[in-house]
């Protein structure tokens, strides 16, 4: 078969630069704080590489048959060979769509979730806890680790702001489709007429910033700590254990007040600040790099509504895909079906735009 001219030259192109990143590092005049990034992004392109030599393996065999098609003694076996080409070509055509539309960031395995109140006052930030009760159903069923970091709740036991790690196998290729608005219509526990109300809430779902990805200086930061607020004994009331970081450049502010001690709110501020310092500059190259990309699964665009929650009829509608599934079922922590589903239109669009 004939791969698309776009396909062949960027698989090429992907093949040229790990040869060549193969002589960079190889090289005794290479910087050797250049190195381990040198090394990550050969490593990055190996399979590509690979993939390029079975591609030219199979364009070699082609040529080498049809070289042979005007032989009549040879005509059983030159037919027996192209089609043992043409099946090789076929399948590793496959990978090599996979290959050319992954991400290296795909295969992050932390990202911060941060879940807002919007409108809707008190029946807001009680859908805000129903959704972090979701996430945790989910992360217990896929076996990763979930680790509260802040959060503010209300009276009535909703939250005005929770925001919490994921650790695991996969879980920024999954719970990147939850970034954008989220809305419930529901009867509220105090309406006394029964009628149906539509409130609101924020998710953000944030790849974890790794030491590798950024650096922060500290003369950049401003640290300021102070006396926790809001309930929590008199341990809050007698310890200066909240923690305020501000990113002096940028002008991010962090609060942590969660944790027992000043060392810990402050570990978990700095998480926080690495992170959506981080995800500003992924946004900013995006935006560089692929503005026809805007539009596309998982640009994190958070005022985008993406999932409709409606209770009456126990129904959850993905507006992004079209589908409804059984409210039920993805409020017991069931939403990996809506997420595959999710990946999957994000991967075909992907190989659409090659």
């Amino acid at each position: 078969m004939d791969y698309p001219a776009p396909i062949v030259a960027k698989l090429r192109e992907r093949a040229d630069r790990y040869e060549e990143l193969t002589a960079l590092v190889g090289s005794p005049n290479v910087e050797p704080r250049r190195l381990p990034d040198l090394l990550r992004e050969r490593g990055a392109l190996e399979h590509a590489h690979e993939l390029w030599q079975r591609y030219s393996e199979l364009q070699q065999r082609r040529g080498q048959a049809a070289g042979l098609a005007s032989d009549a003694e040879m005509a059983d076996l030159v037919r027996e060979e192209l089609a043992a080409v043409e099946q090789g070509e076929r399948a590793l055509y496959t990978e090599v769509q996979e290959e050319l539309v992954s991400d290296s960031d795909l295969r992050r395995r932390k990202v911060i979730v941060e879940i807002r109140a919007g409108t809707g006052g008190d029946e807001a930030a009680l859908f805000a806890a129903d959704l972090y009760k979701l996430y945790t159903r989910l992360c217990d069923q896929q076996g990763w680790k979930i680790e509260p970091i802040e959060s503010s709740s209300t009276e009535l036991g909703g939250f005005k702001e929770v925001v919490f790690a994921v650790e695991g196998e996969n879980v920024w290729r999954y719970l990147r489709h939850e970034s954008g608005g989220h809305r419930v219509q529901r009867v509220p526990a105090t309406e006394a007429q029964g009628r149906v109300h539509t409130s609101a809430a924020t998710v953000a779902v944030l790849a974890e910033a790794e030491d590798v990805d950024l650096t922060i200086r500290p003369d950049d930061l401003r640290i300021d700590t102070m006396r926790a607020g809001g309930a929590g004994g008199q341990h809050v009331n007698k310890t200066e254990s909240a923690v305020r970081i501000t990113h002096i450049p940028t002008g991010v502010v962090v609060v942590c007040m969660d944790g027992r001690s000043q060392h810990k709110n402050r570990e978990s501020a700095m998480r926080v600040l690495r992170t959506r310092l981080f995800e500003a500059e992924r946004a900013r190259l995006h935006a560089e790099r692929s503005a026809q990309r805007k539009g596309l699964i998982g640009s994190g665009d958070r005022s985008e509504r993406v999932r409709t929650y409606n209770f009456p009829q126990n129904r959850l509608s993905d507006h992004r895909l079209g589908e409804n599934w059984s409210l039920e079922q993805v409020l017991n922590g069931k939403l990996m079906p809506v997420l595959q589903a999710l990946d999957e239109r994000d991967r075909a669009e992907r190989i659409a735009n090659l």
